[in-house]
């Protein structure tokens, strides 16, 4: 279960706003952070805590498909992203990173910046706590769980391989 203060933002969240492109020079995830959301919030960074959430709009993530964007906001302590869309490829990042995503118009509308949100990934249940209503977004597939789970696609590949490597199926 996961559970944060929620960051509100509108539609067309493109990774530009995410991480602005000058900072792509140090691309550690420490230096991406600092960054995060600096032209749309430039509190975001400062004030973000471990386990806080990110919402936003229709159409999260636009834009170009550098994974730095998914990255700084993993990076920033968010412990994941509540959209009514989002862009394909950010999607697919933060996927292969290893970091939650849930789509869900309703949530996304009615949730407020500043209220206390709690995340089940495995039934993909949102729950403001601040209004007490709830919502319910499409789960993970099992597959998908999974990388989530491992970290991201090469954690779970490498394990995967380790355990074939071990005999194991």
């Amino acid at each position: 279960m996961l559970t944060g203060k929620v960051f509100k933002y509108g539609d067309n969240v493109d990774t530009d706003v995410i991480i602005p492109a000058r900072y792509l020079n140090d691309p550690s995830p420490e230096a991406l952070a600092r960054h995060c959301m600096e032209d749309i919030d430039a509190g975001y960074a400062s004030t973000v805590q471990q386990g806080d959430i990110v919402v936003g709009g229709w159409n999260f993530g636009c834009g170009s498909s550098r994974e730095h964007a998914p990255i700084a906001i993993k990076a920033s302590g968010a412990s994941c992203v509540i959209a009514a869309s989002f862009a394909r490829i950010f999607y697919r990042n933060a996927i292969n990173i290893g970091f939650p995503i849930l789509e869900c118009p309703e949530a996304a509308q009615a949730i407020c910046a500043g209220d206390t949100v709690s995340v089940d990934l495995e039934k993909g249940i949102i729950t403001d706590e601040t209004s007490g209503r709830q919502f319910t977004a499409t789960a993970f597939p099992p597959f998908i769980g999974t990388i989530i789970e491992h970290g991201g696609l090469l954690a779970y590949l490498k394990d995967r391989q380790e355990h074939q490597d071990a005999g194991g199926q």
